[in-house]
């Protein structure tokens, strides 16, 4: 089996665009390590502050945040980096060739009892004599060079792509390093599993809740086949299961907050998971145009998400 190092190196990818994947994946291996240590080391519970979004901040959301910035920023073929806990983006060398904007730890509210939790990263390529600016980052999902997370589960594995395929890769603890363990992810195009956060069926548009009726109506309803129901709290963790065995995930516009288009970030969260998602096969979508195709207005902007198997996104979107 092969390591992340030796998969890279073999590969067509630039390499100073393997040095920018290399400076964020060991930087996953430690935010890893400092989960792992949890109570131990009075890292959890909440920070006491809020970031941009308005969230309440978890002390590792911080923590995690300051570990890849600080990383990045001295990765010299880095130009700029974008990062969910910051209000703006952070110029880094003015010399580097790539962009990179990142979830530090998605779901966070899973981290007080133990649950999944993730980083998520998007890089582009940008370069120019000056210092980059919140424009520069304002690129269609088209434009990635590469995506991926770091879910941090009972194993922790590295999920990426840098537009020919994803692969999976497992963290071997005792080497400290990603090994190559599976080298081609496909999403079967048809499904029978689910994940939307219910609670809000309230707030969904008419089309989307009879869309979900149809699907917890099973066998008994228009559809004729049974539906499964899963949901992680992480973007994350959904999106992982979709990649090992399908399904579709879905987060859509709600009228909770009708001043916005959704509620997952398109930057951070939406780009890198619809590259992902479409290098195995799968769909990736809003209520109305392919995510990928967003020209974005600013680094917080946030959209609604259908995702996963290709001829379910279809039917979702055909409500």
């Amino acid at each position: 089996m092969q390591t992340l190092t030796q998969v890279l190196k073999a590969s067509t990818t630039p390499s100073a665009l393997q040095d920018v994947l290399m400076t964020t994946t060991n930087t996953c291996i430690d935010i890893c390590n400092a989960l792992h240590k949890g109570s131990l080391a009075g890292i959890l519970g909440v920070a006491g502050n809020e970031n941009v979004q308005g969230e309440e901040q978890k002390k590792l959301d911080i923590i995690s945040n300051d570990m890849l910035k600080t990383a990045l920023l001295a990765c010299p073929e880095v130009r700029a980096v974008a990062s969910e806990e910051e209000d703006d983006i952070v110029p880094a060398n003015t010399a580097g060739e790539y962009l990179i904007a990142f979830d530090p730890l998605d779901g966070s509210s899973n981290i007080d009892i133990n649950a999944m939790v993730g980083t998520i990263f998007s890089i582009y390529h940008d370069t120019g004599s000056d210092a980059a600016t919140e424009q520069s980052f304002l690129k269609p999902g088209t434009e990635q060079v590469a995506a991926g997370y770091v879910l941090y589960g009972p194993s922790c594995m590295l999920v990426l792509t840098t537009g020919q395929g994803v692969q999976m890769f497992t963290l071997d603890p005792e080497k400290n390093e990603f090994i190559q363990t599976q080298s081609k992810v496909e999403v079967p195009a048809d499904t029978q599993e689910f994940a939307i956060n219910m609670s809000n069926q309230r707030f969904w548009s008419a089309a989307m809740q009879t869309y979900v009726n149809d699907l917890v109506a099973g066998a008994t309803g228009t559809r004729e086949k049974d539906f499964n129901m899963r949901w992680v709290a992480a973007m994350v963790g959904d999106v992982h299961r979709i990649l090992c065995r399908g399904g579709i995930f879905i987060y859509p516009w709600d009228s909770k907050s009708p001043n916005r288009a959704g509620k997952l970030r398109l930057m951070y969260e939406a780009n890198p998971m619809a590259m992902l998602i479409e290098q195995s096969g799968g769909k990736a979508h809003t209520h109305s145009q392919r995510i990928l195709d967003i020209q974005p207005e600013g680094i917080h902007q946030r959209v609604a998400v259908i995702l996963g198997a290709a001829n379910e996104v279809d039917k979702c979107l055909s409500y």
